[in-house]
């Protein structure tokens, strides 16, 4: 464990040199974490498969998978929190989490707030779920029509300010797909890497996904902001680079029965160039 741990801080330096000078650490976080023996994270439970309740109630998923992963390295045991889009941050300034790996879209103003450390892990669109019966085609299909969201997604204001559309938010996407199936709105505004697995998965046989998908951002996790250029930031840079290094995404995608991403495949082949080899 301690030589993983080593090989992640040296990867990490060397891809991305850290400012460890430039801030006072106390590493309090990860102190609490070693010395309680517990690493807690935030994971979403509503968003199959990267994280949602199995048929025990347990929480399950591609990134609940990371997170065990995080924890086996540190040696500790793992506590999952469920959060939503419009806590997760919030669960992790006020110490609720000692680390968030919730489908969180990776952007400036989040970065104020948490800290956003190492490598993007994954990559998604916005796109629509929507009946075909319906027959939309373009995004201007759905002006002045209301569309289901869910709270706290960043899209949901462009999607309003762009076409015109009234977004409908829900705090969960169980919540907002039920709104759907009941008509009170014509599409829900999602991931386009979700809606995917959801069609596929036959449960929604009626519905597509009709339109291009829009503003594909990538993903990250998130330490506390205090933590970000200390030992924690630098230990979850560390186990990213590793991640895509040793193709552990790429093998994670493909046991969820995600659809293989280029983004991964890209990120695995320029980080498999960059980084120096062990002598």
């Amino acid at each position: 464990m301690k030589r993983f741990i080593t090989t992640a801080l040296v990867t990490s330096t060397a891809l991305a040199p850290l400012s460890l000078a430039a801030q006072e650490c106390t590493n309090d976080t990860w102190k609490k974490v070693m010395e309680s023996g517990t690493l807690t994270v935030g994971v979403k439970a509503d968003y199959k498969p990267w994280g949602y309740r199995g048929t025990d109630g347990s929480i399950i998923g591609m990134e609940p998978d990371m997170a065990q992963m995080i924890a086996d390295t540190m040696g500790v045991d793992l506590e999952l929190v469920a959060v939503v889009s419009s806590n997760r941050m919030q669960f992790l300034e006020q110490g609720q989490i000692d680390l968030m790996i919730a489908t969180m879209t990776d952007r400036p103003d989040r970065r104020e707030l948490v800290g956003i450390v190492g490598p993007n892990y994954y990559t998604s669109g916005t796109n629509v779920m929507a009946p075909k019966q319906l027959g939309f085609t373009e995004w201007s299909d759905l002006t002045g029509k209301p569309v289901c969201g869910i709270q706290g997604a960043f899209y949901n204001q462009i999607v309003e300010d762009r076409y015109d559309v009234e977004v409908v938010a829900f705090s969960g996407t169980a919540e907002a797909k039920q709104a759907l199936r009941d008509k009170k709105c014509v599409a829900f505004v999602y991931d386009d890497s979700s809606i995917g697995s959801d069609i596929a998965s036959g449960n929604w046989d009626d519905f597509e996904m009709p339109l291009p998908s829009e503003d594909d951002s990538p993903w990250a996790l998130a330490v506390p902001k205090s933590e970000e250029n200390c030992v924690f930031g630098a230990f979850m840079k560390g186990m990213q680079y590793q991640w895509h290094l040793d193709g552990t995404l790429v093998a994670l995608e493909e046991k969820w029965g995600i659809k293989p991403t280029a983004f991964l495949a890209k990120q695995q082949e320029l980080i498999q160039q960059t980084t120096p080899m062990p002598e």
